[in-house]
Parts: structure tokens; C-alpha cells; sequence
């Protein structure tokens, strides 16, 4: 029972396309196709500009005391 076979994966399959139907399928992996590559492609962009810059940040260790003010708007 712990082990699935192919006949097992097939029934899901069809289940699955009477569902959601074959173009909906399709959609679904051209966005996520599309998603995965945006992100490769954002990846490599971030590594070129880290390969750019040469050095990293220096931190000093210095804290910055301050004082955080709200905004409030008051309605007549």
C-alpha cells in the first residue's frame, strides 16, 4: 500500500485532465514555465550586479539611536 504503480498514476492523470480539461493544464505549465525562467533570469541579474560592485558593504558596528513619529490625519 505504501507504493504507488503506474496504473495508479494513470487514473490520477485522467481524473485530473476530466477536471481541469487539457487547455487549462496547459496554461498552468506555460505560467509556470514562464515563472521559472523570470526567476533564473532574476538570479543571474542579481549576480552580475554583486560581481559589478567588487566589494562588499563595510558595516562599523555604530547603532543609530532615533525616534519613530506618526502620521495621523485628522478630519473636520
Amino acid at each position: 500500500m505504501g507504493s504507488f504503480s503506474i496504473w495508479h498514476w494513470l487514473i490520477v492523470l485522467v481524473i485530473v485532465m476530466l477536471i481541469f480539461g487539457t487547455k487549462k493544464l496547459r496554461n498552468i505549465g506555460a505560467d509556470l514555465g514562464g515563472a521559472v525562467r523570470g526567476f533564473k533570469d532574476g538570479m543571474r541579474e542579481g549576480g552580475d550586479k554583486a560581481a559589478d560592485a567588487g566589494t562588499t558593504p563595510h558595516i562599523s558596528g555604530k547603532m543609530v539611536d532615533g525616534e519613530v513619529k506618526s502620521k495621523t490625519e485628522t478630519k473636520a
